[in-house]
Order: C-alpha cells, then sequence, then structure tokens
C-alpha cells in the first residue's frame, strides 16, 4: 500500500509520516527542500527564493519522490503536493492546522520569535500556493476533493493522528 500525506508546513506531516511509517513498518519517504537546498550546499530561504524563479527545482523534488515511492511496493510519502503527485496511492490524507497552530509549532522547532515564525509562514504558504498554481494548476489550499482523508491537527497530538490513518489502512 502506498499512503501519500500532504499539509502545508507545520501541519505534521514530517511527524506522522515518520510515526505511521514505523508502525505500519513500511518505508518512509520524505524528501524536501532542505534536502534539495544541503545538496546544493545553500542555505534554505536562499534555495526557498531561487525556486521562485526556477521551476524546475519542484519539478525535480517532485519527480524524485515519486520515483522513490514508485520503487517499493508499500511507503508513506510525506510532501507537500504527495497526493497529487502519487497518482497511485491507495490513501491520500491531507492535514491541515491554523498559521497560528503551524507557527507555533515551527518556532518549538526552529527558534526566533511567534512574530518572526507567524510571518514567514504565511509568506511560505502564500508564495508556495502561488508557484503550486503557476507549476502543475494545482490549489494546495483545497484538498478535499483529492484527498481520502482530511485530518485538521490542531487539537491531537501526531500519536492520535497516526491512530486515525492507520485504521483506516488497517480497517
Amino acid at each position: 500500500m502506498r499512503i501519500a500525506i500532504s499539509s502545508r508546513s507545520g501541519c505534521g506531516n514530517t511527524t506522522v509520516t515518520k510515526l505511521l511509517s514505523e508502525k505500519l513498518g513500511y518505508p518512509m519517504i520524505n524528501f524536501t527542500f532542505r534536502q534539495m537546498a544541503e545538496e546544493r550546499g545553500m542555505e534554505f530561504w536562499d534555495f526557498c527564493r531561487l525556486a521562485e524563479s526556477d521551476y524546475d527545482i519542484d519539478r525535480e523534488l517532485d519527480r524524485r519522490q515519486v520515483e522513490m515511492a514508485m520503487a517499493v511496493p508499500d511507503c508513506v510519502l510525506g510532501s507537500r503536493l504527495a497526493i497529487w503527485m502519487l497518482r497511485e496511492a491507495d490513501l491520500k490524507v491531507y492535514l491541515t492546522a491554523s498559521a497560528e497552530t503551524r507557527a507555533r509549532r515551527i518556532l518549538k522547532r526552529e527558534g526566533g520569535t511567534f512574530e518572526e515564525r507567524y510571518r514567514e509562514t504565511v509568506e511560505r504558504d502564500n508564495h508556495d500556493s502561488a508557484r503550486y498554481m503557476k507549476i502543475y494548476g494545482i490549489d494546495n489550499t483545497s484538498a478535499e476533493e483529492v484527498a481520502d482523508l482530511v485530518i485538521s491537527t490542531d487539537d491531537k497530538t501526531p500519536e492520535e493522528i497516526v491512530s486515525i490513518i492507520a485504521s483506516r489502512v488497517l480497517a
């Protein structure tokens, strides 16, 4: 079974993908902009700015993720566009959370101030959404028509989210 999990930054995508892959014993695929930036020896935010004008970065990231997912019979793929890109996914999950919740989570992970993290979160959302629309015609703010399962993570622990997904997989 191939499971695709998508969300905006700070919704818990990476944590949930990791925990679900461990629970099910499936490989986790979570190749990210951060990893691509490291591969190229670039600072993350500089790499994000470059992606604004070089759409091949998104195309390469998405292509590599799908290739990784298709190379194995079972996996959990977590990425911003996994539910749209991995058409062959058996289960497509979209995680949501308010910008405030996401900024608090990112603050906890990366430090700084809440105001900085909130501003960056909203800016990144806007830039990502505009880019996905230009490149693919995808509206990543509305996943209901694509996702099999939409979960609000504002008031749930990662373990609760994993339980919801696993119960759907194991049913």
